[in-house]
């Protein structure tokens, strides 16, 4: 029902032309379903991966990860395999688009068939000296690939359900062609007819009009290397045509002209990033497209990353994140990373979020951006406003992530809702409405209003309209100066019409401790400290873990939520009588030891 729910409001707001292209797709769908339409290889389809060179493939692992792949181990993001592999049995059959995303989260079953444990050993390969160990993993890898071809057959199954994931499994297939050199005849030709088929699947169902995105590009990267390898037929050529066409377009649509992503999500930046900058490396390497715009606007986006990264690389988890990587998880494109010059106040107008840094012990992030990527919002969450902090690379005040997307509802309205960050809610409703776990109707639009410094002193303003469609509408107005000595000053201030509830929030890093000292509220993690008050005589409650309704809890890592205390204070009256000025410091003060 929810995947029918989703197509629904999808055409709801859909243009003409994507309408007909949803109806084109729906017919092609048919036709396949019932062999009128196939991918066919012709005679001089064979693939030509010999005269290309291989993007680099940047290793971070130690040789306990190789072993542990080899053993075995696939990344099921936090789920029960057992369960993931009932789920792939029971639909393996099945043509693909007829599969309902009813039952595990359908985001881990497709995890471990993106083949990237293959992308790991064979950026090992790259690296290891050991002639047996070589050969040792290039029979694993073989094995690996055939089998899961086999197991896979084309467009049956849950793996062909979503392009994107098709999209990520080409470099893949093309690392198997490149680098196994123990392969048959037949099963060489098994990888190739695969790698064909891929790609035309992913021609034929780009994501487009209010589908783009991440899957886009996604998409991109597989056209490229499919392309590539198929370069010398009519339709190989065509897709490498596509590919790098779509890319130098979305490149422009999804980094803004600050480097920010028009995703709201940063997870999902470096996603894209690693993506292009691993399109560049392969497509220059090869003498295939001139990447040059491209590569300006992805060192805008690692400007823009490196200004919320700490000295760990760590970065909130602002917006949604499935823990996908490019290439792997502990493998890495080439990347061109600009200097870092972050100290002060950094302003991402386009993209609508600051940051200010004071030496190595603060590090504060304001958001003041949409939503998300127009027109369904999909990755963004309701968090206008909010703030993070970290003292000398240790997070205090936390965005609480995303947990999961698909199978509990209630858990993946809770993260992406507005309670579950640091600012304010208003009447328990979020900023914006949820429609779906990725559709969201009534966005709200954000507005900086003021930024400066000077004196040892940083200031920022910035208001959202989200609650102005309540029956009494609300505008919220948060005010923020940062001392040099870094006292951080907090006003949230509203204006418009009726009684309203107000509830702010503050949520601490669950590996935390909170206790209270007189009117402060003392925050203590990996040696560091900072301290929380609210003036005026008012004080905060905290909450920790509550299931009904959910307050209180943070995913440190795709499907897996535990408990988290939230500073909260709740106040009722009219706007104009309603203010919580909120007093942070990241140095001890009296009673701190």
């Amino acid at each position: 029902m929810e995947r029918l729910r989703s197509y629904l409001l999808r055409f709801s707001r859909a243009s003409f032309p994507e309408v007909l292209y949803r109806v084109r797709q729906k017919v092609l769908h048919t036709l396949i379903k019932r062999g009128i339409v196939w991918p066919r290889m012709t005679a001089d389809s064979t693939h030509k991966v010999k005269d290309l060179k291989m993007p680099s493939l940047e290793l971070d692992t130690e040789v306990a990860a190789v072993d542990t792949i080899l053993s075995g181990h696939r990344c099921t993001l936090n789920n029960d395999i057992s369960r993931l592999n009932d789920f792939h049995r029971n639909t393996m059959n099945m043509f693909s688009k007829d599969i309902s995303i009813d039952g595990p989260d359908i985001r881990s079953v497709w995890e471990p068939a993106r083949l990237q444990h293959i992308s790991t050993l064979v950026a090992w390969l790259q690296v290891c000296n050991d002639a047996a160990e070589n050969e040792r993993i290039k029979a694993f890898i073989r094995e690996e690939v055939l089998t899961w071809i086999t197991e896979n057959p084309f467009l049956l199954g849950p793996h062909y359900m979503c392009t994107m994931e098709c999209g990520l499994r080409i470099p893949v297939l093309f690392f198997c062609l490149k680098v196994l050199d123990n392969l048959a005849w037949n099963e060489e030709s098994m990888i190739s007819r695969s790698l064909y088929e891929h790609a035309w699947w992913v021609s034929k169902n780009l994501s487009l009009y209010s589908s783009l995105g991440n899957h886009t590009i996604c998409e991109c990267i597989g056209l490229i290397f499919g392309g590539a390898v198929f370069r010398h037929t009519v339709k190989g050529n065509g897709w490498l045509e596509l590919g790098r066409s779509l890319l130098d377009e979305e490149i422009h649509n999804q980094i803004l002209e600050d480097g920010g992503p028009a995703e709201q999500s940063l997870s999902y930046h470096r996603l894209v990033l690693d993506l292009c900058w691993l399109a560049c490396d392969f497509l220059e390497k090869n003498r295939l497209h001139d990447c040059s715009n491209i590569k300006a606007r992805l060192g805008l986006g690692e400007s823009f990353l490196l200004s919320f990264s700490d000295e760990h690389g760590y970065f909130p988890s602002i917006g949604d994140s499935d823990d996908g990587y490019a290439i792997a998880p502990s493998v890495r494109p080439r990347r061109s990373i600009p200097a870092a010059n972050n100290q002060g106040m950094t302003i991402h107008r386009k993209s609508g979020c600051s940051v200010v840094r004071l030496a190595e012990s603060f590090m504060m992030t304001f958001d003041h951006g949409p939503l998300g990527m127009q027109p369904l919002y999909n990755h963004g969450h309701a968090d206008a406003l909010s703030i993070t902090l970290g003292c000398d690379g240790t997070q205090m005040l936390v965005d609480p992530g995303t947990c999961r997307y698909n199978g509990e509802p209630v858990w993946r309205s809770y993260f992406k809702g507005s309670r579950a960050h640091n600012t304010v809610t208003i009447d328990g409703f979020d900023q914006a409405v949820q429609l779906t776990g990725f559709i969201w109707d009534r966005p709200y639009e954000a507005f900086l209003t003021d930024a400066h410094e000077g004196s040892g002193r940083y200031s920022l303003s910035a208001y959202h309209t989200g609650y102005e469609r309540l029956k009494g509408p609300v505008r919220h107005t948060r005010s923020i100066e940062v001392l040099e000595h870094s006292i951080l000053s907090i006003t949230d201030s509203f204006t418009g019409k009726g009684e309203h509830g107000y509830e702010l929030n503050f949520h601490v890093h669950p590996e935390a401790s909170l206790e209270k000292d007189g009117v402060w509220w003392i925050i203590r993690r990996d040696g560091m400290a900072c301290t929380l008050r609210l003036e005026g005589g008012e004080d905060f409650q905290v909450v920790t873990g509550q299931d009904r309704p959910p307050l209180g809890w943070y995913s440190p890592s795709y499907g897996i939520r535990v408990p988290c205390s939230v500073l909260t204070c709740r106040k009722t009256g009219i706007p104009s009588e309603v203010i919580f000025v909120t007093t942070i410091c990241t140095v001890p003060h009296k009673g701190v030891e």
